[in-house]
């Protein structure tokens, strides 16, 4: 019996369709090893949880807030950012191991879209984010956070969220598809912690060095955070440096620049895996 390979759509609207059902099909898939492994996406959701929980109780009392603020509400729109960053092992972690096993090279032997692979990647991802998201939220409500500027402005401080772990996935898929063997899990963590610590996430930037300030008001992180802290009306937002004063500008340029170089990238490394 001969058995043909399906054909391959010739215009656009039909590739699209077609991309977008293999995509879910790959989705499913990630979805399935997370309902098959729920202790690893418990261990993922609540280890931001047990930070805030460090830095709200154990060392929040010695923390300068501006304008003298609980520090819990400055503390949290940080955790929220920094739980995007953490996203970045997760997608580094899957595609790393889909590559080393040969699955993304079974998936690209078969007659599916391209994009499949990488699509499903990203749509999983960005659920178990929503999900890790709401998680920290309801852990932030539980501490003493709240927002303070209606729910327009907090919608529009979750989009700003969710962009930026948007951006950070396609670095993580990038790097996943670059590197590999065990090494490369801590080289991946040593790119994550000092980007994560080196910010204004846990500390405000007016009591650190000049030096220091300038890198972590400069970081994408601290954009995102200063940002989100003016549309939840928490401590913290605002600044004298140019950066400071455009953090809602700049947290839409760093997510939008890291899409524009790790997109490209990471598709054009999916394309050249063989090579």
């Amino acid at each position: 019996m001969t058995v043909t390979a399906p054909e391959i759509p010739r215009t656009a609207a039909a590739r699209l369709r077609w991309a977008l059902a293999d995509g879910w099909t790959v989705t499913l898939r990630d979805l399935g090893h997370w309902v098959r492994k729920p202790g690893q996406v418990v261990a993922g959701l609540l280890f931001p949880v047990m930070i805030v929980l460090m830095f709200g109780y154990l060392f929040g009392g010695g923390m300068t807030v501006p304008g003298g603020g609980d520090y819990r509400e400055f503390l949290m729109p940080g955790m929220y950012a920094m739980t995007m960053l953490f996203g970045i092992e997760a997608t580094f972690t899957a595609v790393a191991r889909d590559a080393a096993k040969g699955v993304t090279d079974r998936f690209r032997s078969l007659p599916i879209a391209s994009s499949a692979v990488v699509l499903g990647r990203s749509v999983a991802d960005m659920l178990n984010t929503v999900l890790g998201l709401l998680v920290m939220i309801a852990c932030g409500l539980a501490v003493g956070w709240r927002w303070h500027e209606g729910p327009a402005r907090a919608a529009l401080a979750v989009g700003l969220l969710l962009l930026l772990r948007f951006a950070f996935l396609w670095v993580g898929i990038y790097l996943g598809l670059t590197l590999n063997g065990p090494e490369a899990v801590m080289a991946v963590q040593v790119l994550v912690w000092p980007v994560g610590f080196l910010s204004s996430a846990f500390a405000w930037t007016g009591t650190m060095p000049g030096w220091l300030a300038a890198v972590a008001e400069w970081n994408p992180l601290s954009a995102t955070m200063a940002a989100t802290r003016d549309l939840f009306g928490n401590p913290g937002a605002g600044g004298t440096t140019w950066i400071a004063e455009h953090a809602a500008v700049m947290a839409l340029v760093w997510p939008l620049l890291l899409i524009a170089v790790f997109f490209p990238l990471s598709v054009r490394r999916y394309r050249r895996l063989d090579h």
